[in-house]
């Protein structure tokens, strides 16, 4: 008989038990939104049984998928278990304190609650709003700090292994250049936000050159505070509009993008998509990853449907009706592959040499 691997088990037991807190605390924050503003309380459809033993099912595989990409070597173990575990148990509390003004939000449909020193003439308008709800949307420190611990409950303890799908399709994508030198090679990450996107690629490329673009200042500086410190390799952050990249054409041999796209108009997804490929080399790797579509993961229908209900995701109902291959298409993306994992879906597209 084998021995155990003790790693193995470790990484089980860690996503079980993030999974276990994420349930148990839109559980206990449901019932107490119910008692204490049930105005709050959106109307869902609900989820059958059979439904939640396939989510579970969707999770087990994800997990399963993460763990043996990192036996193989894609990227480091230790990737499975880094998160910054004190600093999210002292800013838990923080997020039940934050609660009571997403309730009132929502129950009065407060969509536009950002900040009053917002120059509102640096942003576009479908950015101005309370994405999820959330106090400040993307636009303060405070929302910045709650961000990827929100996240980490909204999917369970899931968020990070979703991003680490866009891992094995980027280095695939990046073998064109394996004759250069790693250090030239220009990986952008749009729509970085906090920066935990760069952080797994650094993990697993930890040569090339990292730049990562926001719309949030206030993001980024997180992002800086996670991603530039005295044992890692400068990553560029830069402030911007994914619509008109601050780059010159066919500057980066691959691009990310990671959770933007339903939280875009249709036609500020196609500019988008199309700024990624002017910025793109000839040769170069674009790997997108969304939520799961209709077409594509129909059996999640209802939680879908329930998403944009209970959050304010104003785009996402257009969204998970898109095109989103065709949109790559008609910007001149070539070799387009897509998979799913539990509810992230994954777009690889190359742009063709000349």
């Amino acid at each position: 008989m084998s021995p155990p691997n003790i790693a193995k088990i470790a990484y089980q037991t860690l996503q079980q038990g993030k999974s276990l807190a994420g349930l148990a605390h839109k559980e206990a924050s449901t019932k107490l939104m119910q008692i204490l503003a049930p105005g709050a309380s959106p109307n869902i459809e609900p989820i059958p049984t059979e439904l939640l033993i396939e989510l579970r099912r969707s999770i087990s595989s994800l997990e399963k998928v993460d763990w043996q990409e990192a036996q193989h070597g894609l990227y480091p173990k230790r990737l499975l278990f880094e998160a910054p575990w004190i600093e999210w148990l002292a800013k838990y509390p923080l997020i039940w304190l934050d609660l009571p003004s997403t309730w009132e939000r929502r129950r009065t449909k407060n969509i536009r609650d950002i900040p009053k020193k917002i120059n509102v003439e640096n942003y576009p308008p479908y950015y101005l709003q309370n994405f999820h709800h959330q106090t400040d949307g993307y636009l303060s420190d405070h929302s910045a700090s709650l961000y990827d611990l929100q996240v980490e409950i909204l999917f369970n303890g899931t968020a990070d292994s979703m991003r680490r799908r866009v891992l094995a399709p980027l280095k695939r994508g990046l073998r064109r250049f394996r004759d250069r030198n790693q250090a030239s090679l220009k990986i952008l990450d749009v729509a970085t936000g906090t920066g935990r996107t760069l952080k797994q690629i650094r993990s697993s490329l930890p040569e090339v050159e990292l730049l990562g673009i926001d719309l949030s200042g206030a993001y980024l500086k997180q992002a800086s505070k996670y991603l530039n410190n005295r044992s890692a390799e400068l990553a560029q952050l830069i402030k911007g509009n994914a619509e008109n990249l601050p780059f010159s054409n066919e500057s980066m041999q691959a691009i990310t993008c990671v959770f933007l796209l339903h939280e875009l108009p249709g036609k500020a997804r196609q500019n988008v998509i199309d700024e990624c490929w002017r910025t793109l080399e000839p040769g170069g790797v674009f790997v997108l990853a969304d939520s799961i579509q209709l077409s594509d993961s129909p059996k999640f229908c209802p939680l879908m449907e329930n998403f944009h209900k209970v959050f304010h995701e104003p785009f996402y109902n257009d969204y998970i009706r898109d095109d989103i291959e065709k949109r790559l298409k008609s910007s001149g993306f070539k070799g387009i592959a897509a998979e799913s994992h539990f509810m992230t879906r994954i777009w690889t597209a190359n742009k063709p040499l000349k």
